[in-house]
């Protein structure tokens, strides 16, 4: 007799995109335009790239958004499947799958433009209730509607699981009763310094990152982790605890996927019942290791990878 398939414990509810990805000497500004010898196709998407995270250090994780029926939603999805992802609930619609067109300067740093495409008809349905359980890790971002992620994510914390929710990329028109009900369906608050203070100021007036830090976690009685790029990660929680976990020192190639990674790796720690203290230096390390080739999923580390830089022996 076959036993039952495990059931995931991650379950990434977001995006799938496919990335245009041009190299140039520096990004251009406003109404210029600047040359790239060519482009790369690469996969991407912030729920895409949270799940590949997390699936390769070892996390059993299901990808739960929607693709078009096109060429790039196929790829999408087997290369998914391919990193160990779920895919059985990741649904086919009429909009396009999803593309962000990216430029990275000669220093590694990006910008990003957005289309949504087939994200944007994700709705909290697509996540089925019997996926949903007490051990459930659910990962949330901001590029599918905030709506059909609040009723998702309210739909895990019923059932007693766990939500990390990253506020990325943070709107500019979130409110501040937006902030509120997302506030109050997350476990793990994930912002980057840009965001934090984005957010808090929706909240209050907070002079610094570990301020804004102290009142999201406050206010929302939930654990805000504060990415802060090479000065590594900060966490506040509600009861005044703080934690700071350091990035390794690397020379960036491409930071595209480093925030996503983090995440990826946070989320499969938290669910394999790791301390907050021990994922926080996993995901810096894993964050750091992304850095180092293009593309948002390319230098994602296995846990054999992560291992090994960890330990000096990479």
């Amino acid at each position: 007799m076959t036993a039952p398939a495990q059931r995931p414990r991650i379950l990434v509810f977001g995006s799938i995109n496919m990335d245009l990805v041009a190299s140039v000497a520096a990004i251009p500004r406003p109404g210029e335009t600047v040359l790239s010898a060519g482009y790369r196709t690469l996969y991407g998407g912030k729920g895409a790239n949270q799940a590949v995270a997390a699936a390769r250090i070892g996390g059993s994780v299901a990808m739960i958004g929607r693709v078009g029926r096109d060429a790039f939603g196929e790829a999408c999805r087997a290369n998914l499947a391919g990193n160990g992802v779920t895919t059985d609930h990741i649904a086919a619609g009429e909009e396009p799958t999803g593309c962000a067109f990216i430029t990275v300067d000669a220093t590694g740093e990006n910008a990003i433009t957005v289309a949504s495409g087939a994200n944007g008809s994700v709705r909290a349905g697509d996540l089925p209730d019997a996926l949903v359980d007490g051990e459930t890790v659910a990962v949330m971002q901001m590029e599918v509607l905030l709506s059909a992620s609040l009723s998702a994510a309210r739909r895990v914390k019923a059932a007693g699981g766990r939500v990390v929710w990253n506020l990325a990329p943070a709107p500019a028109d979130l409110t501040a009763s937006d902030l509120t009900d997302l506030l109050s369906v997350t476990d793990i608050f994930i912002v980057n310094e840009i965001e934090a203070l984005m957010a808090a100021a929706r909240l209050g007036a907070p002079a610094d990152i570990e301020d804004a830090a102290r009142l999201l976690a406050g206010r929302g009685n939930v654990t805000c982790i504060v990415t802060a790029g090479s000065a590594g990660a900060i966490a506040h929680d509600a009861q005044g605890t703080r934690l700071h976990a350091p990035a390794l020192p690397v020379k960036p190639v491409d930071t595209t996927g480093a925030g996503d990674t983090f995440v990826g790796i946070l989320a499969a720690e938290l669910a394999g019942h790791s301390g907050l203290g021990n994922a926080l230096r996993l995901a810096c390390a894993g964050a750091s290791l992304a850095c180092l080739s293009q593309g948002a999923q390319n230098g994602m580390p296995t846990r054999r990878e992560l291992d090994d830089f960890l330990t000096g022996s990479r």
